[in-house]
């Protein structure tokens, strides 16, 4: 224990310093969305958890790119032992867009501080963030997949080993990307007679894509691109800077090669008798949605796109609103060479930008976002998500942030099974 070695009358001592406050932060929101024109209530509850008095400074921020916010001055704040005070802000939402409240207690005499942050969201559907394509996007594009069809996929199938009794087939499927790379990924095929629909999963961001073994009667190719998981034969997976690996030119760019690797693994499902070419589905979560989104853009193949909480989407608001760990990444390689600008990183990142490929999208697309979301802020998910001009549905939790969980996944499902269902079922 923390306390032995110390008398009776430290530990007391010990025991009865202050603890940090405790902060309850709701908004009168229904499910976190409200209408233009609404005004939104967020009600901290601050409770002094000591016997001793709390004193410091309370103050509420707001973060948005959908309007500049208005600061926020600090108030005082004195609360006797055991005691609860309230603070309410009042937020009119005058556009569409997504706001994160934040309340902050900062104690005298602490160096810490302790926040609470409610994220709400307004009419979503209606956020449009400009384009930021170059003149040659759609060039660059065109010869990119020239550039891909070039390389010969050289497919090759490795049957691994399954306990008796099982219905799927489990192999590796080695091929050739973009750059002749090689990325891998696990097949698994019914036994049954097919045609069967095909489910393309894509990984996350470092994650490393593994079989799942109940595949629903469907064949499921779980790929990992370049980097990832045993995609690692001539791309290294350390260091985990991906989105950073090659951003001084469009023409090296860690995601031109990534995305081209997913149009290879559609490739190589289309190539096989046994997938019907009308019930080809992607999903992917984080950097998967992302990939999900360009994929079903760069290749008309793809018959259903499922992006959860997708990252690679309007790069120029995702840099305002990122994380202090992106933010520090980014500094730190842009301090490495003097010709590195804020302005050339994002004429790089533009191109590979899911926004501006988005009206490319001709599938029905689903979308799963976290309101709380702290990696993948839903504002600029939704403008990539609102350039599709395909059928597109989507769903917000409320409470979530970077994961969705069963009551998302079984909408996903309901909604595969009712969309890829055969013409003769």
């Amino acid at each position: 224990m923390a306390l032995v070695g110390l008398s009776l009358a430290e530990a007391s001592s010990v025991a009865e310093q202050p603890v940090r406050p405790r902060i309850t932060l709701s908004a009168d929101a229904p499910g976190g969305m409200c209408e233009v024109g609404e005004t939104v209530v967020f009600i901290a509850e601050v409770k002094n958890t000591s016997s001793e008095k709390l004193k410091g400074k309370f103050r509420w921020e707001v973060e948005t790119v959908a309007f500049k916010a208005k600061e926020s001055k600090p108030v005082s704040l004195r609360i006797a032992g055991k005691e609860t005070e309230t603070f309410e802000y009042e937020l009119k939402m005058k556009v569409p867009g997504f706001v994160k409240v934040s309340c902050t207690v900062a104690e005298s005499g602490e160096e810490s501080e302790v926040t609470r942050s409610k994220r709400v969201g307004c009419a979503p559907t209606e956020v449009l963030t400009e384009l930021t394509k170059e003149k040659d996007f759609d060039k660059f594009w065109a010869r990119s997949l020239e550039e891909l069809g070039e390389v010969e996929p050289n497919y090759e199938l490795i049957e691994m080993p399954q306990k008796e009794g099982t219905d799927v087939e489990l192999y590796e499927l080695v091929m050739r990307s973009f750059g002749g790379v090689r990325v891998r990924g696990w097949l698994e095929v019914p036994k049954s007679q097919g045609p069967h629909t095909a489910l393309l999963r894509v990984p996350g961001y470092t994650q490393n894509m593994r079989p799942v073994g109940d595949t629903g009667g469907a064949i499921v190719l779980s790929f990992n691109i370049r980097g990832h998981g045993n995609s690692t034969d001539d791309v290294p997976g350390n260091p985990k800077d991906f989105w950073v690996r090659g951003l001084d030119d469009k023409e090296d760019y860690y995601y031109r090669g990534a995305y081209l690797d997913c149009v290879r693994a559609v490739d190589y499902l289309c190539s096989r008798d046994d997938v019907d070419q009308d019930r080809i589905t992607i999903w992917g979560g984080s950097q998967g949605g992302g990939l999900s989104f360009a994929t079903a853009a760069l290749d008309q193949r793809i018959d259903l796109c499922i992006a959860d909480i997708p990252w690679l989407c309007d790069w120029e608001n995702y840099l305002v609103l990122a994380g202090k760990t992106d933010d520090e990444e980014i500094t730190a390689w842009m301090g490495a060479k003097r010709s590195r600008t804020r302005k050339a990183v994002l004429k790089t990142l533009s191109y590979f930008d899911t926004m501006n490929l988005a009206d490319r999208i001709q599938c029905p697309t689903l979308m799963g976002i976290g309101l709380q979301d702290p990696i993948c802020p839903p504002s600029t998910s939704f403008a990539t998500f609102n350039r599709i001009p395909a059928e597109r549905d989507y769903r917000i939790y409320e409470d979530s942030g970077h994961g969705l969980g069963g009551p998302h996944y079984q909408w996903v499902f309901a909604e595969m099974e009712k969309r890829l269902a055969p013409e003769d079922s």
